[in-house]
């Protein structure tokens, strides 16, 4: 577990009697007790049992004792709606009432609502009103957050999403992945033409975010009251001319098949999945593509379709857990009760949990190389907590036990 010794100048910090959970290999959270991690620069160099801390690591510029805390890997929040303005507190009102959100969304509420509040705002009032919201995040032991656009409709309107996006990026010390998701609905005045608004809007805009380096990965929302299958390839052809990844909404409300659509692209992730069948599961674990299970927007919309986590689990599908933070179906910003309402909703195991919001979550993101587990070489992202178990991190409801944060290698106050 030794990483390479030389120095290059760079400060060297050691965090020692520490107990951790490294999350590197399938099926194991990794544990390591009586355990150090030493950092250099940005990068972590070693991380395993104290005993076997080199001596250079030892003398470290900077020692922190733990005091028996819990060490994980900084947590990503790999499916987010961050940036938008306003709120849809009134149609969770009309949820209570009986509505539904096919109802809500066909009477022009739902994502058509948050794009007029969202169109009448600049990008630094974007980033002011996400900013409580990353900061929520970034609490919790955040290092990594997904951001997508797709509540602007327009061109011009997306790329101020997606410049937002990277300038919360700057100003907290986050790192910040965007998705393009300008697929996910139809503006009142193209209704009915989705392949215009496909040919005018999502297309010519998908080519400026490229341009201004705006944009890592490309989303659609393939379902009845949004896109098809059809109109989501040709999304995903064009990002695959332009050398970008792809990820899908998929089976969220029906199964139209857009999971063995995302697979046959070689997609990073395809998320929500509730209606996904045996099928799709084995198409995605055949692609590679990572199952991204939202339990905030099951729980939310009031959902009895349960995700076939059985049937992820038989196909071998990796399974990640993000908390779809957005105005209208996921009001919520804290991960850690994410992993709760996994476990209680969707009877994921403590390992899936975990896994769900470090590894597999930079797995959803294309990111694994860099982040997401506690090894030599990736970058120091990492979450200190005042647990006796991890379990207590899933367990609790509304605790927040952290201890402290470090990105990149800097300790970030709480």
């Amino acid at each position: 577990m030794n990483g390479n010794d030389t120095f290059n100048g760079e400060r060297t910090s050691l965090w020692r009697n520490a107990r951790l959970a490294t999350l590197e290999d399938l099926g194991s959270l990794g544990i390591v007790e009586k355990a150090a991690v030493a950092i250099r620069g940005e990068r972590i160099v070693f991380a395993g049992a104290e005993s076997e801390l080199p001596a250079d690591l030892a003398k470290a510029d900077q020692v922190i004792d733990c005091d028996g805390r819990w060490i994980t890997p900084a947590l990503i929040d790999c499916h987010t709606h961050l940036v938008h303005g306003g709120n849809r507190a009134r149609e969770f009102e009309l949820r209570l009432e009986g509505a539904t959100y096919e109802d809500i969304a066909r009477a022009g509420g739902g994502i058509v609502s948050t794009v007029k509040a969202t169109n009448a705002l600049s990008v630094d009032e974007l980033v002011q009103a996400a900013l409580p919201r990353l900061d929520a995040l970034l609490a919790e032991g955040v290092s990594t957050v997904e951001i997508k656009s797709g509540y602007g409709l327009n061109i011009e309107a997306e790329l101020k999403m997606l410049r937002a996006a990277r300038v919360l990026g700057h100003v907290r010390p986050v790192r910040v992945v965007t998705s393009y998701l300008a697929a996910h609905a139809t503006p009142p005045e193209y209704k009915g033409r989705h392949g215009d608004y496909i040919a005018d809007v999502v297309l010519p805009g998908l080519a400026r975010a490229h341009a201004e380096g705006l944009v890592d990965a490309v989303d659609g929302f393939c379902e009845g009251i949004a896109f098809s299958p059809a109109e989501i390839a040709t999304v995903f052809d064009r990002a695959r001319s332009l050398g970008l990844p792809v990820k899908l909404h998929a089976e969220q409300l029906s199964n139209l098949g857009g999971a063995r659509l995302a697979a046959s692209y070689g997609a990073l992730s395809a998320d929500h999945l509730e209606y996904l069948d045996a099928e799709g599961a084995a198409a995605m674990a055949k692609a590679g593509t990572v199952a991204v299970l939202l339990p905030g927007a099951f729980y939310t919309l009031r959902e009895k379709q349960l995700p076939p986590v059985e049937a992820l689990r038989t196909a071998g599908t990796r399974i990640a857990v993000a908390t779809d933070c957005n105005p209208g179906t996921s009001p919520l910003t804290s991960l850690l009760m994410t992993m709760n309402m996994a476990a209680t909703l969707f009877r994921l195991t403590l390992e899936e949990c975990l896994a769900g919001v470090t590894r597999e979550a930079a797995r959803a993101l294309g990111i694994l190389d860099q982040t997401g587990t506690i090894e030599p070489g990736k970058s120091a992202d990492l979450a200190i907590w005042d647990i006796e178990t991890p379990a207590e991190l899933i367990y609790r409801i509304g605790f927040n036990p952290l201890s402290e944060r470090i990105f990149k290698g800097k300790r970030i106050p709480r």
